[in-house]
């Protein structure tokens, strides 16, 4: 009895997953290829890879070697067949749906979503066409159905919307999509593929801002779509016509060709080859140099995490704390089913003291860095109300959560006993 290989776990994976080995230079760690095309080797060369005959590449806009690696591992690490890097996680996010939807189309989103998504879906999307639609997370089943139409194109959340880390059924809405006709897109930038992997509850695609935790150190920008390779899209042909028939005479289609990878081939070849959001092959560099210790980092920014949530929640000066990693929270059932090794490392609290407290909050910090981005190694602090959310009104603001004390902490690396240090300075001060 032949015995099959074990797969490595994702400690080794995210070390050595999607690299090749320079057949000249044997460079152990992955080059920066820091060129913009590629020689032909004949005439007869050039004209096969402009036919995608050839699996060499042409040019760097849609296809750099160093970019390739990250792509590979992000779709192993994630348990998916195909993994594109692009410039940014809204690069990704609008990729993705152009690949998927066109002019007239309609999307489904959950209600619950970060506002820089919100506000293209709004802006930018809505005006190229895109009809999206919003569903209510107390939504039934029975809604969620009513709501398909014969142009619903994609089902779209995330697996823990920041920044109140209502923790999404990623399971049930993948049953709802499918059984809608279409795909489950799902934005997995906060619990990492350490500590989520929506492929494996049911989503057929992964988007990541690869610049938070990915890359861990506040350097670079970028994104990632990682094609699970699961959604059939044969089944629903009609729906998805730029994949299921011939883009030309005489040429097959992208499922007759690449199969179960068919989206993730035509997000490379056609979208992002066309609409050019190309990330630097100098900065993938850095995002690789960050994978490589991902499991260590999260592991250390969930323990700070529920630290410092533990710490906030009796505090006089904080109305509510949320984090799902709390017995406390609404939440807390499906963090412990998503997110068995942590809730990830944003921690919310709302002020007693409202915007003026928030104000003094955010001034009396000397340790954690007040800038708008998550999944530092540092400790960030921002006052959404007065940045993020700015552009809503006052009730569109409340709606979605957002009090004027309102406070999101990307919890980071540093000793969590000073950054409670600084968090406690803070606090007085917002007291005052």
């Amino acid at each position: 009895m032949v015995e099959h290989e074990r797969r490595q776990d994702f400690e080794t994976r995210q070390i050595h997953a999607g690299a090749r080995i320079d057949s000249d230079v044997h460079s152990r760690v992955t080059p920066i290829y820091q060129t913009a095309g590629y020689l032909f080797e004949s005439f007869d060369d050039g004209e096969d890879l402009f036919a995608g005959r050839s699996a060499r590449r042409a040019y760097s806009r849609n296809d750099n070697p160093t970019n390739a690696v990250a792509g590979r591992r992000l779709a192993d690490l994630e348990g998916g067949v195909d993994g594109i890097v692009v410039a940014s996680g809204q690069a990704a996010i609008a990729a993705t749906l152009f690949a998927l939807a066109q002019a007239g189309d309609h999307i489904l989103v959950t209600q619950s979503l970060y506002e820089g998504t919100r506000e293209m879906f709004r802006g930018t999307l809505r005006r190229q066409g895109l009809d999206v639609e919003y569903v209510p997370d107390a939504a039934t089943d029975q809604e969620w159905m009513s709501r398909f139409r014969a142009t619903t194109k994609a089902v779209y959340t995330e697996t823990l919307p920041n920044p109140l880390n209502q923790v999404t059924d990623i399971a049930r809405l993948a049953r709802l999509a499918h059984a809608g006709g279409v795909p489950l897109v799902v934005d997995n930038t906060v619990p990492t593929p350490y500590l989520q992997r929506p492929i494996e509850h049911g989503a057929d695609i992964v988007i990541h801002s690869t610049s938070k935790w990915l890359a861990g150190h506040g350097a670079v920008l970028g994104g990632a779509v990682v094609d699970g390779g699961t959604f059939d899209w044969t089944a629903n042909a009609a729906r998805f016509p730029q994949l299921t028939e011939a883009p030309r005479a005489g040429a097959p289609s992208f499922t007759e060709r690449f199969g179960p990878a068919a989206f993730g081939a035509y997000l490379r070849s056609v979208i992002v080859l066309e609409y050019g959001p190309t990330v630097p092959p100098t900065s993938t560099f850095l995002l690789l140099t960050g994978i490589e210790t991902l499991s260590l980092r999260m592991e250390r920014h969930v323990a700070n995490a529920g630290r410092v949530a533990e710490w906030l929640e009796p505090r006089s000066e904080v109305a509510r704390v949320h984090y799902p990693g709390l017995a406390s929270s609404p939440f807390h059932d499906l963090a412990q089913r998503y997110l068995p090794l942590g809730a990830g490392s944003i921690v919310s609290i709302e002020l007693a003291g409202g915007r003026p407290a928030a104000r003094r909050f955010i001034d009396a910090l000397r340790l954690i860095s007040p800038m708008t981005h998550i999944g530092d190694v540092r400790t960030l602090a921002i006052h959404l109300g007065s940045t993020i959310h700015a552009k809503l009104t006052e009730r569109e603001r409340l709606d979605a959560g957002i009090t004027p004390g309102l406070i999101r902490l990307s919890i980071g690396l540093e000793s969590a006993r000073d950054i409670v240090d600084d968090l406690e300075r803070a606090l007085a001060a917002a007291g005052d």
